[in-house]
């Protein structure tokens, strides 16, 4: 595990659209595809803006997937997808081909086994997705896995349904058994309302949902603002 801290929100987005971008190149000197999973939540909107400018990116090798999702309609503020959309993928030369949500137009138990079969298609081999992009919450839960929630439990599922504790919509979430298989996995957290859970879950005291991702490849990484890591060592 790597912990990557910059002075603000700004230049913490800078500096991880370059590692992103270098990670991409990496991984197409190899190979023809390159698979990205994004996060909802308000700070990678900054990010997205700022991927979305770069000139260096090929775009047209890039395929997006989604951490979790709220099962509320497209153009809901809400809606995952439809941020990254907003910020990131209308503003970029990808196909539809190319864009692989978690569909909310359809019942909750047929979106499940859609998406779990899309991604048992695409990753046949044991290795998953290139690049993983986490948020966490400040109760520690990070895509759509809550504290005690029975999912944590659950080591075999790649995709499952949640509900967030006082909500009433559901969610579809990725596993820890499909994200850990990632090549690269990485946290981007910011402000100082999230630093005492940052102290915790880096400090494995006690043990939250974020602690659950721990890809086989040990490439994990935290980007952090200097609020978010101020209550660390």
């Amino acid at each position: 595990m790597q912990v990557h801290v910059f002075d603000n929100n700004e230049i913490l987005c800078d500096e991880l659209a370059d590692w992103i971008v270098n990670k991409i190149k990496s991984v197409l000197e190899k190979q023809t595809r390159f698979t990205f999973s994004l996060s909802g939540g308000s700070t990678p909107k900054i990010l997205y803006k700022k991927l979305c400018e770069r000139k260096d990116i090929e775009w047209d090798k890039i395929h997006f997937f989604w951490g979790d999702e709220r099962t509320v309609p497209f153009e809901d503020e809400r809606n995952n997808a439809g941020m990254a959309f907003h910020e990131l993928l209308n503003k970029i030369p990808v196909s539809k081909d190319q864009i692989h949500v978690m569909r909310t137009d359809i019942p909750l138990h047929e979106s499940l086994k859609e998406y779990d079969r899309i991604l048992h298609n695409y990753f046949p081999s044991g290795k998953t997705f290139d690049l993983v992009l986490l948020g966490m919450g400040n109760d520690g839960h990070t895509l759509s896995l809550f504290p005690g929630s029975d999912l944590l439990n659950d080591n075999h599922s790649w995709v499952a349904s949640a509900v967030k504790p006082g909500e009433d919509i559901s969610r579809i979430t990725l596993m820890p058994a499909v994200v850990n298989l990632s090549q690269s996995i990485v946290f981007l957290v910011s402000g100082k309302e999230k630093a005492p859970m940052i102290k915790n879950v880096l400090e494995l005291d006690p043990y939250y949902p974020a602690n659950l991702i721990a890809p086989a490849s040990n490439d994990l990484h935290w980007f952090l603002d200097a609020d978010a890591s101020s209550l660390l060592v």
